[in-house]
């Protein structure tokens, strides 16, 4: 009988994959409305139809964490808590070591790593950082006259630099988070699944997190 691990609770996966969705959708959208091309392309009609479905869907995308943060505020504590860790020598040797391994899994030994690699601690600050300023400066572009010229400017300025930076690092998570990286094959349950990994994966991803984990049995799972 194999080992799991319950890595991602019902409630974080139903928030991620509504924030997922959210965020594609912007995306999609994003690019429309700001890039003249293709909203020629596509016609008037149909970008004014974008407009409003941009516009319904930013609400969903700041609701959505808020919604999580106030359901399970531990959870949210518990987030940042693993986002601000101190980084201890095996995290450092990590990153030292991803470029390699991005090009030479099979020949590139990876140290042990916590419950959030260090590399995605980067990663999802960046994130986090990127999605609290594109939907503050989204308000203000949804504000539109109500504030002045030289504001709204600066926030559509500022939001351009988020979406990029917003589909820079969505790319990258698709890349390793669904699993097209050889080594996360199959990593996309943990988000759209039950959110179990196996007792070997967990090791190899996340050494430190599953030794501890394995020993509690608080969170393994027999099937």
């Amino acid at each position: 009988m194999a080992r799991y691990i319950q890595r991602h609770s019902l409630l974080k996966r139903v928030i991620h994959g509504i924030h997922t969705v959210a965020c594609l959708v912007l995306i999609a959208s994003g690019l429309i409305i700001f890039v003249p091309a293709i909203g020629a392309a596509v016609g008037q009609d149909v970008v004014q139809f974008v407009r409003m479905s941009h516009r319904a869907f930013a609400v969903v995308f700041i609701a959505a964490p808020l919604v999580g943060l106030i359901v399970a505020p531990k959870g949210f504590v518990h987030i940042l808590k693993n986002l601000f860790a101190r980084w201890d020598s095996d995290d450092k040797k990590f990153m030292l070591l991803f470029g390699k391994y991005l090009f030479s899994p099979k020949n590139t030994h990876m140290p042990k790593q916590h419950e959030v690699k260090s590399g995605q601690r980067l990663a999802d600050g960046l994130l986090i950082a990127a999605s609290v300023l594109i939907a503050a400066t989204g308000v203000v572009l949804w504000m539109g006259a109500s504030v002045t010229p030289q504001v709204f400017r600066l926030a559509l300025m500022l939001h351009d630099v988020a979406f990029v930076l917003v589909v820079l690092i969505m790319f990258a998570h698709i890349y390793l988070g669904a699993g097209v990286f050889q080594p996360y094959r199959g990593s996309w349950r943990l988000m759209f699944g039950n959110g179990r990994v196996s007792e070997s994966d967990a090791l190899y991803h996340w050494g430190h997190w599953a030794e501890k984990e394995l020993k509690s049995g608080e969170n393994v799972v027999e099937a």
